[in-house]
């Protein structure tokens, strides 16, 4: 090995960076708690697959798992027209509703750094509805292609509101969540005027007020994708901005970040996911505020994690919902959206209490 002619031997003659002093290999730490959380997003999706099995199989009359899965693909099964015209239109419906209000629930609390931000508490859902019933008491509307633009307005309009009147950039989670108690009290008083002074109203949308997935049809699924699919993609999309957004304006600009574009994929986002679910199936609480709690603990604030973990397990807890509303309501059902609000509130004061 030779010298150079100050004394210092050169970087080039080590054998790899490692000797240099340049860590390249992640440390052991780091790399298992990635597998571990894989595993349990693995597990997750175990779970998910057999809530929807459940989901599937209860109603009127119970389906085993094997008659599930004969009614699933087998056309001549007896189970197969159960299954595809009444069961697995309401399992796909939860499915995507569940993870539009948990996806939205979780960024809005990261954009705000709020940890009360929810749709429902927040007024978004019930601007969502306010906008629906407008339209069928004062328009005629009666369908969910009809719903749907009035809900995304009406969405987007409370979304705008309750940033503005929380303070906007300078908005504290206390005013936030004060401007939207506000708003979501004013707007649910609204609905139930609107509802009451038109008794068909009331007859047409009883289940749609309490959240139901009662009703739920190919159809709906079928013009409800393609709203659900943006929202999911740009909620997704915008998980690593959102990360750099949380140190500051000013850092998320020296990480290459545009603050104000982030708001604004946020807004598109919460708009698309809370304005078409509300308009399939009516207002359902506590999903967006429950399922980020329940697994940050877990995954920790890295949203890149968090968010496929509340894709994931949003949908578990509101089918667990419906299917435990069907039970507890035999040889009716209670709405899932009943179920939700029961089960959300002593739930999050456990957390609460928890995280002390």
């Amino acid at each position: 090995m030779q010298n150079t002619p100050d004394g210092r031997t050169p970087l080039s003659t080590y054998d790899t960076p490692v000797e240099q002093g340049v860590r390249t290999t992640v440390p052991p730490r780091a790399g298992r708690r990635s597998s571990v959380r894989l595993f349990g997003l693995v597990l997750a999706i175990v779970a998910l697959i057999a809530v929807a099995v459940l989901s599937i199989g209860f109603g009127a009359r119970f389906l085993s798992p094997g008659e599930v899965w004969a009614g699933l693909w087998d056309p001549d099964s007896p189970y197969y027209r159960i299954v595809h015209e009444m069961r697995l239109p309401r399992t796909l419906l939860g499915l995507m509703v569940g993870m539009a209000l948990g996806l939205a629930g979780a960024i809005m609390q990261a954009l705000t750094r709020n940890p009360l931000a929810d749709p429902g508490l927040l007024g978004i859902n019930a601007g969502a509805s306010a906008a629906v019933a407008t339209a069928a008491v004062f328009f005629g509307v009666g369908t969910f292609f009809g719903y749907v633009w009035f809900a995304l307005a009406g969405a987007a309009i409370v979304t705008a509101l309750v940033y503005a009147v929380g303070g906007g950039r300078s908005a504290t989670p206390a005013r936030l969540a004060l401007a939207g108690a506000a708003l979501n009290a004013t707007l649910l008083s609204y609905v139930s005027a609107v509802l009451l002074s038109d008794t068909q109203a009331i007859d047409k949308m009883k289940f749609w007020t309490a959240g139901s997935l009662a009703s739920a049809d190919f159809a709906t699924v079928e013009r409800l994708l393609p709203f659900f699919a943006v929202g999911l993609l740009t909620g997704l999309l915008v998980a690593g901005p959102l990360n750099a957004l949380s140190l500051g304006d000013d850092s998320a600009r020296a990480l290459g970040a545009n603050p104000s574009v982030i708001r604004a994929a946020v807004i598109v986002a919460v708009t698309l996911l809370c304005g078409s679910a509300t308009a399939a199936c009516g207002p359902i609480v506590f999903i967006g505020l429950l399922i980020p709690h329940m697994v940050r603990p877990f995954t920790g604030p890295d949203l890149r994690w968090l968010l496929p973990y509340t894709a994931i397990l949003a949908p578990v807890l509101l089918l667990g919902a419906d299917v435990l509303g069907r039970i507890l309501g035999s040889p009716g059902e209670l709405q899932v959206g009943t179920v939700t609000a029961v089960l959300g509130g002593p739930l999050f004061l456990y957390l609460v209490r928890a995280a002390k």
